[in-house]
């Protein structure tokens, strides 16, 4: 996705001012639970923010990580299966998923795909994980600085 097509929907996403987000990726370990986190800080007071997905799995701990720098206490968080989310309580959906199938819910809902990469799938040492988990955590407060502005 290039800026401009981000950045046209993070426009159209604030404008809307929905009342509650909905973030899913495939595990609901790293991708959704930073966006939850970074939205939680960055929304204003009553607008709810969750996340799910398909095959949840477990928080990574590089997630918390990267959010605890931020300030955010995601040590809390747990992975929710996106069929125990009631649509009728969405607003708005973004979907992070790059090359994986990701998850849906049936609901209407204004719908936003920001496919970026995958940290978990990061194969290195310590410090190469993390910086990819920043990567997409930075890249995800820059986007959701736009639709909370």
């Amino acid at each position: 996705m290039n800026d401009r097509d981000w950045l046209a929907e993070a426009q159209m996403l604030s404008h809307a001012a929905p009342r509650s987000f909905l973030f899913l990726c495939v595990a609901n370990s790293a991708r959704s639970q930073l966006a939850e986190g970074v939205a939680r800080m960055l929304a204003p007071k009553g607008v709810r923010v969750a996340s799910a997905g398909s095959e949840p799995t477990s928080v990574r701990p590089e997630a918390v990580a990267v959010l605890a720098e931020l300030g955010i206490d995601a040590s809390g968080h747990s992975s929710t299966d996106v069929l125990s989310i009631d649509p009728a309580t969405v607003d708005a959906v973004i979907t992070l998923c790059a090359d994986e199938v990701c998850p849906v819910i049936l609901s209407d809902s204004i719908r936003v795909h920001w496919g970026l990469p995958d940290p978990a799938a990061v194969v290195g040492d310590d410090s190469e994980r993390l910086a990819a988990f920043r990567d997409v955590r930075d890249e995800l407060r820059r986007r959701l600085a736009v639709v909370f502005r």
